[in-house]
């Protein structure tokens, strides 16, 4: 038989080597497969020598780029606090060597002092001397003992002299060498001398160690995920399975990283470790806040119970805001991601828009509408997109959009509901006309059925933000038939607008069945959480289980304003900090998206209209009551006083003092005539206003350029 030997590598398993036998006089058909022997039979005498070890070549911290980079990083940050920890102890440790050089220069004469004396000779002389005293005749005696003594004598004579000439010498030398050699000769002879006076245990810098706020070995990992229940407990000496670590724990950034894989047979999975990682962080010793574990997919290499865990030193979430880099770009494109903020290693996070619908919810005053603001934000740089804009709180968040937005619905009054059934009508029957035009054009042109960049310049369709902030008032404000028909087209514009180029962004602060129908959140594809109350309410705003996974908005604190939980996918998540836009910021936003429309010949609809925008715009001075009372009165030609002091204290508290004297003497000095001081609205006739005289006190030439 002729055998020849063949190895096959076969992904995870180990490789394996095959003999391949015919028989010469036998040749193998060409259409029948050879019988291949696996390397690992009993009766195979080389299955030993010839398996390849499953052990990684290389160290842990050495398998992947991203460990070698951070191991440098870190040594860099390291070697850097080191030097000003010593720089900063400089004086200290000069006086230090001074002293050291003290003590050395005391020990350096004593231990030449027998040299110098001659010390070698002495016991000679000593002898002689007394011998010389028993006997005074002895003349040989007495003459060995002049010259022992002579000899002593001139020996001390050459060294006493040697010394001397080398001080002398040093001294000159001192005395005529510029400053910076002096400086030398003393470090050389301070360094030495330090040296020999040095004690034993005498250090000459100060040992410091580096003030690492947390720790990580693989034995504290081990014993944390053995505490919270993930690895099973051993039996005496035996501490039990152990996780095995793929990368690290290493330095990474401003805390440790590590991934590992649970051992199997311990039907433990990634995902349990993910829901245990308030446990993990408290046998850590850090919070929970400060852990951020995720799952690595098998696109990454990954598998069921492979586990990417990256542990802070403090908080990363706390700090100064990071101003957004929207501020200063002069044009953006929605085709392009939007830069939303950073995670907690400071990775810059982007969010591509196109084709997804957007909910943000989340407690007060956490940043929830100033995160949102930041996709409105990018649209408003991009002059091929329009506004659709509807505030249920009807503050001064989003009354800045009023220079672009072709439809601003503020409040969720009356007549602000009626605007927004009508503004969503609008929406649904511009959605139903583009679908027409797109099934209409060619494959060449619109290969996908969907809206594209060139579609969107040569048939003038721009893409359209929806924009819904305060979802709950506007449901709690309508009756039953009306809600439910607003849900309907919300839902019809979320689930089939995004081919027509239609964008939403819904925002509510409490996300449950009643002020956000479940239907309408399930439909959202992605999704931002700040500080909730618990787990059920992050839940609610990102997804059911999402909280088992990790993804669990109510690990954030009071402190934690403008930072969410954003989920962009079924198993996608990351803690973001957004970015800071501030209203000062986003107003200018808005006028220069207002300039930019009208380049482009897209200022449309109420942003063409408003006289307030087009005052700002142009530098008009309004009073501000006038320009407030018309913002309020945006929906309606007419409004009872009563009403209109309740929703300008609503758009301002500084108006919660206000009567109806004070507005009406404020109007009177903005140039406000009334023609008539009653007003009737629904068969109430009651004092109120008219918004065609507040529209007259208006400079005529704002009117005219409307």
């Amino acid at each position: 038989m002729t055998e020849t030997l063949i190895g096959a590598v076969n992904g995870h398993h180990k490789p394996q080597v095959s003999l391949l036998k015919f028989a010469p006089e036998q040749p193998a058909p060409a259409d029948v497969a050879p019988v291949v022997e696996a390397v690992d039979r009993p009766d195979n005498p080389l299955a030993d020598w010839l398996t390849v070890p499953e052990q990684p070549i290389l160290p842990p911290w050495a398998r992947s780029w991203r460990s070698l980079t951070a191991n440098a990083e870190a040594l860099g940050r390291l070697c850097a606090w080191h030097a000003r920890f010593h720089a900063l102890r400089a004086p200290k440790y000069a006086f230090r060597m001074a002293w050291l050089a003290v003590k050395g220069l005391v020990r350096a004469v004593r231990g030449l002092w027998p040299t110098l004396a001659a010390s070698e000779h002495s016991a000679g002389v000593k002898a002689l001397r007394a011998q010389v005293k028993v006997k005074p005749e002895d003349v040989v005696l007495a003459a060995q003992y002049v010259l022992a003594h002579r000899e002593r004598t001139l020996a001390r004579r050459w060294r006493w002299g040697a010394a001397a000439t080398a001080v002398a010498a040093t001294a000159v030398g001192w005395y005529l060498a510029p400053l910076p050699l002096q400086a030398g000769m003393l470090l050389a002879a301070t360094v030495p001398l330090a040296h020999l006076g040095r004690g034993e245990g005498t250090q000459l810098l100060d040992n410091p160690t580096p003030p690492l706020r947390v720790d990580m070995s693989a034995q504290q990992l081990n014993d944390a995920l053995r505490a919270a229940g993930l690895l099973k407990q051993g039996k005496g000496d035996d501490e039990g399975p152990r996780v095995t670590c793929v990368m690290g724990p290493v330095r990474d950034g401003r805390g440790w990283a590590v991934i590992f894989d649970l051992p199997k047979g311990g039907g433990k999975t990634a995902a349990d470790v993910l829901a245990k990682r308030t446990a993990i962080a408290a046998e850590l010793g850090v919070d929970e806040i400060q852990v951020i574990a995720s799952r690595v997919r098998a696109a990454a290499g990954g598998n069921a119970g492979r586990v990417s865990m990256w542990v802070a030193d403090d908080d990363p979430y706390l700090g100064d805001p990071n101003p957004s880099p929207l501020v200063k770009t002069e044009a953006f494109s929605v085709w392009d991601p939007i830069p939303f903020g950073q995670d907690a290693r400071g990775t810059r996070i982007t969010v591509p828009i196109m084709w997804q619908s957007l909910f943000f919810g989340g407690l007060p005053r956490r940043g929830k509408t100033f995160t949102q603001r930041l996709m409105t934000a990018a649209g408003l740089l991009d002059p091929f997109v329009r506004h659709y804009v509807a505030d249920g709180k009807g503050g001064a968040d989003w009354m800045p959009m009023k220079a672009v937005a072709h439809r601003l619905v503020m409040g969720a009054e009356d007549d602000a509901v009626e605007a927004l059934k009508a503004m969503l009508k609008e929406l649904l029957a511009e959605m139903e006309r583009r679908f027409v035009l797109l099934r209409g054009l060619p494959v060449s042109v619109c290969p996908e059925g969907k809206l594209t960049p060139a579609i969107v310049e040569r048939y003038n369709l721009p893409v359209i933000f929806v924009t819904v902030d305060e979802l709950q008032e506007y449901f709690t404000a309508m009756e039953r038939d009306d809600r439910e028909q607003v849900i309907n087209d919300l839902c019809r514009i979320a689930r089939r607008g995004p081919a027509a180029g239609f964008i939403c962004n819904f925002a509510s602060q409490r996300p449950d069945a009643d002020s956000v129908p479940t239907k309408l959140r399930e439909i959202i594809t992605l999704r931002y959480c700040t500080q909730v109350v618990d787990q059920t309410s992050s839940d609610m705003v990102l997804g059911k289980g999402k909280a088992a996974q990790g993804a669990d908005a109510s690990v954030l604190s009071e402190e934690h304003k403008g930072t969410g939980v954003l989920v962009t996918g079924p198993a996608s998540f990351v803690t973001v900090r957004a970015d800071f836009l501030d209203g000062p910021a986003f107003a200018e936003l808005c006028q220069r998206g207002r300039v930019l429309r009208q380049k482009a010949g897209q200022l449309t609809g109420d942003a063409v209209q408003d006289v307030t925008a087009a005052a700002d715009q142009a530098g008009f001075s309004i009073a501000p009551v006038l320009s407030d009372c018309l913002t309020v009165m945006r929906h309606a030609a007419r409004m009872h006083t009563v009403d209109l002091l309740q929703r300008l204290e609503n758009l301002d508290q500084d108006y919660g003092d206000w009567d109806a004297e004070r507005l009406a003497r404020e109007l009177e000095d903005a140039g406000v005539k009334r023609t008539t001081k009653q007003v009737n609205i629904a068969g109430k006739n009651l004092a109120g206003y008219r918004r065609e005289d507040l529209e007259a006190a208006v400079p005529p030439e704002l009117l005219d350029a409307r």
